[in-house]
């Protein structure tokens, strides 16, 4: 540490002359220096678009919170307890109540139903407009788990379930082609196969790009008034679950799927009779991918930055070379060898901090015109989004760089204080 505090790149006369020796061959120079700037590019543009797909890819998810768990039922895959293989059964109230007293992992359990089943849109009327929609019956919980921005008028509330009231939160997309332009919906009525549900609010999604759109194409009722209103009773189509935050998704998933085997006579080692899935688990598999995107990128970025300081190395020493005079005159006068060491390793830190600015410079630059360019493009970039790279990043990189440039003085450096002065004065 001592000696690098005595390479002091801001000392007026030595920064003449290191700019005079690099300028006296301003091509060789330039070249030199291009395999830094190049690797330390490299590394913030590969480390930025890899962010910007995995903001894409996180926005797609829709804002549900990272903490949420959806349970379904499907068909066992053995007997037990006198059942055959191959039964289906379905979710009821009663189970939603076993859960909420018997889950240690959940901290909201919020049935849902959907007219028409998973994926199932239903033809809706409001005077002589129509549209296909998804309808849902849902607890007020449920935004807690899947949130939406509620743009007009309110959401369900305990009110709405209790005295099973026949409202609706609509989507924007089902405002725009059920509405005329500048229509206040509140208070309106729309009728859902024959029953009518009058508006309390307008939502819209969290959800970006193509998925933006199937998002607001939804409408939202208390889940009693939607047992009643479609004669579904009891029945539960799946679970939307908020797991304690201290617990890990595994163990919450084994635990309440557990608790569901014994409650439905399913064989414990029944794989396919329940279906699941947790924000957790998708986010996790996420950073792990683009975790390992980004370590590749300092791997190929360090590899071409380290060819980089190779060459400023190899180019030292040619200078050195073609100095041999010059540095024997400086000894036989009273430099030190460590002034000229110190004088080569200075040219050396100072070329190659030089390049490794330039090369993060521009790529920061190239980020933010990229970055610019998709909010022209309003949300029609696909799964691509503000790409971004840290300053933690940058900086680690810049640290490596001075480091490799370090490293790549040391040797031209000795190669110069190794210069006898009276063999170096006699060399033409």
């Amino acid at each position: 540490m001592k000696f690098l505090s005595k390479i002091n790149l801001f000392d007026r006369d030595r920064m003449l002359e290191i700019l005079q020796v690099f300028l006296t061959n301003p091509f060789r120079t330039f070249l030199s220096g291009l395999g830094v700037g190049w690797g330390l590019f490299m590394i913030v543009v590969t480390v930025g678009a890899s962010n910007g797909l995995e903001n894409g890819v996180t926005s797609d998810m829709g804002g549900r919170v990272k903490n949420s768990m959806f349970v379904w039922t499907q068909w066992t895959a053995k007997p037990y307890k006198g059942f055959k293989r191959g039964r289906s059964f379905n979710f009821n109230s009663s189970d939603t109540e076993y859960l909420r007293e018997n889950s240690t992992s959940a901290t909201l359990i919020a049935p849902r139903n959907q007219l028409g089943g998973h994926r199932g849109s239903n033809n809706i009327m409001r005077g002589t407009k129509s549209g296909a929609f998804n309808v849902y019956g849902d607890i007020p919980g449920y935004i807690e788990i899947d949130p939406v921005k509620i743009i007009s008028g309110r959401y369900l509330n305990d009110g709405d379930l209790d005295q099973e009231r026949k409202v609706a939160v609509i989507g924007k997309r089902v405002l725009e082609l059920l509405y005329e332009q500048g229509e206040e919906p509140i208070g309106s009525s729309i009728r859902v196969q024959g029953v009518l549900f009058t508006v309390v609010g307008v939502y819209s999604t969290y959800k970006t790009g193509e998925d933006a759109e199937e998002g607001n194409q939804s409408i939202f009722v208390p889940y009693t008034t939607f047992g009643k209103a479609f004669h579904t009773g009891d029945k539960v189509g799946w679970y939307g679950i908020l797991i304690d935050k201290e617990i890990h998704a595994d163990s919450a998933a084994n635990e309440i799927i557990g608790l569901m085997k014994q409650r439905k006579s399913v064989h414990p080692d029944d794989k396919r009779a329940f279906g699941h899935w947790t924000m957790a688990s998708a986010f996790e598999e996420i950073e792990t991918i683009f975790a390992a995107f980004r370590l590749i990128s300092f791997i190929f970025g360090g590899l071409a930055l380290l060819a980089g300081a190779i060459g400023i190395m190899n180019i030292m020493l040619i200078t050195v070379r073609e100095r041999t005079q010059e540095l024997g005159i400086r000894r036989a006068m009273g430099a030190t060898p460590f002034t000229v060491m110190r004088q080569i390793m200075a040219e050396t830190m100072f070329l190659t901090t030089l390049s490794g600015l330039a090369g993060v410079s521009l790529g920061v630059a190239s980020l933010e015109v990229v970055n610019d360019l998709l909010k022209s493009m309003d949300g029609a970039s696909g799964s691509f989004r503000n790409p971004e790279v840290s300053l933690n990043i940058v900086l680690i990189a810049l640290g490596v760089m001075l480091v490799m440039g370090l490293i790549a003085g040391i040797l031209p450096a000795l190669r110069a204080v190794a210069v006898r002065p009276v063999e170096a004065i006699r060399t033409e």
